[in-house]
């Protein structure tokens, strides 16, 4: 029997469980890869993924799914073996990224769109021929510097809402769960009300245009930003303010039928992106399930151990098989300080 949207949103934020997020750009690989010394090549970055994937205990018991990228979903591993075969193979769900980047919106100097709506419903099609039963669609809403009220724009919140909305309804047509990402970056000096403003703002715009576009939020999962302030921010907010202000904004904007939230990291260190979540899952109660979908949030430490060389694999496993489980906990409020320390 085939899963419908609904069982597979389900699936997505299962307890305990979040998505792995392996979908950086050639581009975006290519700056990880420089960190490490290692050249990005197409085989460099299938063995590296690769290597993720086939960590067995972390793709069986706290990954639901895996974004991945156009070339990825296309690769087959060393063995010859499709990637997507191994993703299923350990009973995760692979899901792909769709959207052609953000680029500068016309007449709002520093505010930028994203593209890639032409095409989209054949490019749909195709991906569900080869797997992916998921897929993602990111905006980046970026505030103002030095008190700059003009940024974000109503035209910047309203093109990125709808082009999120048209997209959802595509995937959805094509059987595909879309994740919508809002992301309001936590570059710049904004403080944490700031923040928590410019969220509020593009989660009602967003679920706005969703609900014009007929999109079934109960085969759609949410990807936001946590509420934080920006890096450059004199003043930085304690992990219990992170908290409330998340779960406050999420739960005046939110509708109950989603029936889950995978968090980015959005540039926190690995233990800050843990510790926020779980200390929402810990301190309240949520109406949906709260998860993770961290890109370098899990993948930092394993790629710093693998370094680039095959032989590493055992060492770069282990790293993310240690992030994986401590997210995982987190995904159900059990992680704590001393379960991270005994662990590493």
């Amino acid at each position: 029997m085939t899963d419908t949207l609904h069982d597979i949103a389900h699936k997505m934020v299962a307890p305990g469980k979040g998505l792995l997020a392996a979908d950086e750009s050639t581009g975006t690989i290519k700056k990880r890869f420089d960190a490490i010394n290692t050249v990005s090549t197409e085989d460099t970055r299938r063995d590296y993924r690769e290597m993720l994937f086939r960590t067995d205990e972390a793709m069986r018991d706290y990954i639901s799914g895996v974004i991945l990228f156009d070339e990825t979903i296309r690769q087959n591993a060393q063995d010859g073996t499709p990637l997507v075969d191994i993703i299923q193979a350990a009973g995760a769900i692979p899901g792909i990224k769709v959207d052609a980047g953000a680029k500068p919106l016309a007449g709002k100097p520093g505010e930028k769109v994203t593209e890639g709506l032409d095409g989209l419903r054949e490019r749909f099609a195709d991906y569900h021929t080869l797997g992916a039963r998921f897929a993602k669609w990111r905006a980046v809403i970026d505030i103002g510097r030095a008190g700059d009220t003009t940024i974000p724009s109503y035209d910047c919140i309203q093109a990125n809402a709808h082009a999120l909305a048209r997209y959802a309804a595509l995937a959805q047509e094509q059987g595909i769960v879309p994740i919508v990402e809002p992301e309001v970056l936590m570059d710049g000096d904004h403080d944490i009300d700031t923040c928590y403003r410019a969220t509020q703002w593009i989660l009602k715009e967003l679920y706005q245009q969703l609900f014009y576009a007929g999109v079934d939020l109960e085969g759609s999962i949410l990807k936001p930003n946590m509420v934080i302030a920006g890096k450059l921010c004199p003043t930085q907010a304690s992990a219990e303010e992170v908290a409330e202000k998340t779960v406050k904004v999420l739960k005046a904007c939110v509708p109950t039928a989603v029936p889950g939230i995978v968090f980015l990291s959005g540039g926190q260190s690995d233990y800050d992106a843990t510790a926020h979540l779980n200390l929402m899952n810990a301190s309240y109660d949520l109406p949906w399930a709260l998860s993770f979908s961290y890109g370098r949030a899990l993948q930092a430490a394993p790629q710093a151990a693998w370094g680039g060389d095959n032989n590493n694999w055992s060492k770069g496993q282990a790293a993310f098989l240690h992030r994986a489980r401590m997210n995982s906990l987190a995904a159900t409020g059990n992680w704590t300080d001393q379960v991270e320390k005994d662990a590493a």
